[in-house]
């Protein structure tokens, strides 16, 4: 005799037969945000597409052509000041790689400018001395209350434009080599010979020989709880070797000193006005922003950190800088990156003024001269958004591996 048998199903805890494989993963957090994000990366993608063939379909309607085969072409137009060998003939490709590298290298040391003063300045806040605390919150309210865009129109027409001329120019450290004038500010340049590049890789050894005499003498404090004394040994390795090596391959490095020749100087690296007034606009505009972010930022370390570090017998500068700097940037790091970011991006003010910044020589000359406005605009808005991006990520991630190691140590 044949009869079915049914298996029985097995079931979980709460007497139900277990969900399928799809379903579970459905109500996976996870699995479910990986989902999400796919889907609106997608629907932003189709956006795009949609809207550029859009555009290209209407325009080619017009008779307007698009596409970025005129990268290739001719630039047809000099630039004031670059990096890099550029003429006229060189392609539109080369005027965008001149005016990213000059609005990379004005916005680096405008960050560099505005962090190294705005944290002087913070620190000049919470100073006990009536006058270095009043002075400094006197800068932060004058010009934290004063459009950017102000103060490097300032720099460019009230300072830089009106200093002496070629000839009479101003001597900057009495050593005869850092002449400034109304032309711009001239320094020595480098001139390397075929061995010099010894020099560069003892000075690279000599950094890396430095910091393992660190972490050995971090190990040392660990093991026997007193740190050896290895500041003045690292200081001769790192200044020692590459000086040997120097002597050594016969001085393969000679230097370029600028020079009055008929009207102008000559010689030597030059920074234009423009690049010097948006330089000074920018650091000392964020400067104050970065001065109040280093206040709030120290203000909020628990005070007795510094007074038990006081009680050790540390000094009030070593205070500062081991105690209580290093806990606040925690604070500091996050609001520092829309700091940075801002002045990358307020860079493109430069163009009130001249400097052949991307924005200057690629959307506004070029533009002029030979149209595909929407293809300029959207290659520097690529440009802009890239740099942004890797900036905020190399902050964040610091600032993650910072948190990281403070909850290590509490």
């Amino acid at each position: 005799m044949n009869t079915n048998t049914l298996e029985p199903t097995a079931l979980d805890g709460r007497g139900r037969p277990p969900q399928r494989d799809t379903v579970r993963y459905f109500y996976d957090k996870k699995v479910r945000s990986i989902v999400v994000q796919l889907a609106l990366a997608t629907c932003i993608l189709l956006a795009i597409y949609y809207l550029g063939t859009n555009v290209s379909r209407n325009l080619n309607a017009i008779g307007m052509v698009t596409g970025f085969d005129f990268l290739w072409s001719a630039a047809g137009f000099d630039i004031s000041w670059t990096l890099i060998p550029y003429s006229a003939s060189d392609s539109l490709a080369r005027v965008y790689l001149v005016g990213i590298l000059n609005t990379l290298l004005v916005s680096a040391l405008s960050i560099v400018g505005a962090t190294v003063m705005g944290t002087l300045i913070g620190i000049m806040r919470l100073s006990r001395n009536w006058l270095v605390s009043t002075v400094a919150r006197a800068y932060v309210e004058i010009i934290r209350n004063t459009p950017a865009l102000l103060q490097i129109v300032f720099w460019f027409g009230g300072i830089f434009v009106l200093l002496p001329k070629p000839k009479q120019s101003l001597d900057l450290f009495g050593l005869g080599l850092f002449p400034i004038n109304n032309r711009g500010f001239y320094m020595p340049r480098p001139i390397a010979s075929d061995l010099f590049w010894v020099c560069v890789c003892g000075f690279f050894l000599a950094v890396l020989a430095a910091i393992a005499m660190g972490r050995f003498a971090k190990h040392r404090q660990l093991v026997t709880g007193k740190r050896p004394v290895i500041l003045p040994y690292q200081l001769l390795v790192i200044v020692g070797l590459p000086v040997a090596l120097f002597y050594l391959t016969g001085k393969p490095l000679d230097w370029q000193v600028p020079e009055l020749k008929g009207f102008n100087m000559a010689g030597g690296w030059s920074l234009p006005p423009a690049f010097l007034a948006v330089l000074c606009g920018l650091s000392f505009y964020q400067a104050a922003s970065v001065a109040e972010l280093v206040r709030a930022g120290i203000q909020a370390v628990p005070r007795g950190q510094a007074e038990a570090a006081t009680a050790l017998g540390f000094k009030p500068n070593r205070v500062m800088r081991l105690v209580v700097l290093p806990q606040a940037l925690r604070t500091i790091i996050p609001s520092l990156i829309s700091i940075w970011l801002n002045v990358i991006k307020e860079s493109s003010l430069a163009v009130a003024i001249g400097f052949p910044e991307l924005i200057t020589v690629f959307m506004v000359t070029s533009i002029e001269q030979g149209g595909h406005a929407i293809e300029k605009v959207a290659m520097v808005m690529a440009f802009y958004t890239s740099v942004s991006l890797i900036v905020a990520g190399i902050l964040n991630a610091y600032n993650r591996r910072l948190l990281a190691g403070g909850r290590r140590n509490g």
